[in-house]
């Protein structure tokens, strides 16, 4: 055998300590999966786990790479962990691959990824290097277009594509659109032979081994806490990074882009580690000392808010890194029949790891390397059997449904899939608006009613007089 652990979750939730538990546990080695985390020298805003912690496990793919330098593309991040993973178990190891940015953990867990499910699609404006996007641009001047016009356009060329993307998702349009210009045909086209092809080749393969799918004997723990408990630890963490120095490691990054510019050399803030949360909040604060243009209460006042920022968009990525979980990783497993290899641990109680994530992933990871069989995943909490029973459940409702936007032309929303747009229906804020809309129809039938009574008796008793014509004209304004 040569196994692999994946550990996903959202930020905060524990994924590093539980990595470096199993590694100790299992003779294992640790291999990161957060972009962020591989840029060298800012180990707080890109929250690496610090070298005390680790207890002389090697971690590898962390603190590699320099400030000017791009995220690595997802095809090197795959290649080279791929080398690691093969060098771990050569020495007779267990690999254990952990971080935040999950589309770089699907690609290496999975063969034959689609396009767009793990790749340039996912990897947002920082995946291309800045020649290659200009290189696109240059050739197809349309994919710089606003928005809506780069829309309309793929409305024209691959309909499909179209009603699949929240207008608003500028980045999914454009990435659609760049692959019809490329290739010469359709998105959807592309992605439906790419579709064909893999339930090929899973028809072709042995379902309880994953052959053919996933590229390893796999467990995936999903390390899970409820949102109200998970705030509060973001926010304390946050506070917690302030005092160990992420103030100093910003300002950092500040006078590296000043200094660069007074070279005569640019960095571009939409790419690289120049996004990293707690970098771009902070920008505000440091431009204004930098320009010493406002108070010491005024520039404490903007510290405060900044940081508050810094808070906000944590809570917004955990959100979005569960989102893709429950999305994108679950649906993948389930297409390949893996589902079952996806463990939620429950760790909203970090009072209680023991119990809640240490005993069971050691059970479960026992399991793997014994090649037994394990629990039902719905078996370990009543978190897991929550969200995971109700994936089940959709799943079973809607096998492979297509992926569609709804628009409501009543409330001017767009929903971007039947789940969200079911949920909208039934919500209180269409029905208000239906119920209103009821109102004003019926009140303009009653009152052209009374207009159209008027005027029959108008007509009737011969009443021409401009004075009336008046009266009447006053009386329905």
């Amino acid at each position: 055998m040569e196994p692999l652990i994946a550990i996903v979750g959202a930020t905060g939730t524990g994924k590093s300590k539980l990595a470096v538990d199993l590694a100790t546990r299992f003779n294992g080695e640790i291999i990161n999966g957060d972009a962020m985390q591989m840029y060298r020298g800012l180990p707080i805003i890109t929250n690496q786990i610090p070298m005390d912690e680790r207890n002389n496990i090697p971690h590898h793919l962390i603190s590699c790479i320099e400030l000017n330098e791009e995220p690595w593309r997802i095809g090197l991040f795959k290649s080279e962990c791929l080398r690691i993973i093969k060098d771990i178990h050569s020495r007779g190891k267990l690999p254990i691959l952990v971080g935040g940015t999950h589309y770089y953990t699907q690609a290496v867990l999975f063969k034959g990824q689609l396009v767009g499910e793990g790749s340039d699609e996912s990897q947002g404006s920082g995946a291309r290097s800045g020649g290659e996007a200009e290189e696109l641009s240059t050739k197809w001047p349309i994919l710089d277009a606003p928005t809506d016009v780069v829309l309309q356009k793929l409305r024209e060329v691959d309909p499909v594509m179209a009603d699949r993307w929240h207008p608003n998702d500028t980045r999914k349009i454009r990435r659609s659109l760049e692959i019809y210009f490329q290739t010469g045909r359709p998105a959807s086209e592309v992605y439906a032979d790419q579709k064909r092809l893999k339930q090929a080749a899973l028809a072709n393969s042995d379902r309880t081994t994953g052959e053919g799918h996933l590229r390893f004997p796999t467990m995936v723990f999903w390390i899970h806490s409820e949102r109200e408990a998970l705030i509060a630890r973001l926010d304390k963490r946050v506070d917690v990074m302030i005092e160990q120095g992420l103030m100093s490691e910003a300002q950092g990054m500040s006078d590296y882009i000043r200094e660069r510019r007074t070279q005569g050399s640019s960095i571009d803030p939409t790419r690289g580690v120049w996004v990293a949360i707690g970098f771009k909040e902070l920008a505000p604060y440091f431009e204004a000392l930098h320009k010493r243009s406002l108070s010491g209460d005024e520039l404490e006042t903007l510290k405060k808010s900044c940081i508050e920022s810094i808070k906000i968009a944590t809570r917004q990525y955990s959100a979005s890194q569960v989102k893709w979980i429950r999305n994108k990783l679950w649906n993948t497993l389930a297409e390949t029949g893996m589902a079952h290899r996806l463990y939620l641990l429950d760790s909203t109680n970090v009072e209680d790891w023991g119990n809640c994530i240490t005993e069971p992933s050691e059970l479960l990871t026992q399991a793997l390397l014994k090649d037994e069989s394990a629990p039902d995943p719905k078996s370990l909490s009543e978190l897991a059997k929550t969200i995971l029973g109700a994936k089940d459940a959709q799943s079973q409702e809607r096998p492979g449904s297509a992926a569609k936007c709804f628009t409501c032309d009543v409330c001017h929303k767009t929903m971007v899939n039947e789940e969200q747009w079911n949920v909208h229906l039934n919500g209180h804020s269409h029905k208000r608006v239906l119920k209103a809309m009821a109102k004003r129809a019926e009140r303009g039938k009653s009152l052209q009613a009374r207009e159209d009574s008027t005027r029959r008796i108008s007509r009737d008793t011969g009443s021409e007089s401009l004075e009336e014509q008046n009266f009447l004209s006053d009386l329905f304004q």
